[in-house]
């Protein structure tokens, strides 16, 4: 299953470990999203931005 995650909020006043974990998601714009799987590693990253990003399952 594939997720996409698109980052809704600005990373200004975020900590520096968040800003990093958002890089690795590559997301580099507000609003455009980029499509992952749905691996344990990627969820625990999303669970870590819950207020910054935005998350819906993808059907292939």
């Amino acid at each position: 299953m594939k997720i996409r995650i698109t980052q809704f909020k600005s990373k200004i006043g975020a900590s520096k470990a968040q800003k990093k974990i958002i890089d690795a998601l590559g997301l580099h714009k507000l609003n455009q999203p980029k499509i992952h799987e749905s691996t344990p590693e990627i969820l625990g990253m999303v669970r870590k931005l819950q207020h910054l990003v935005k998350v819906e399952e993808v059907n292939d």
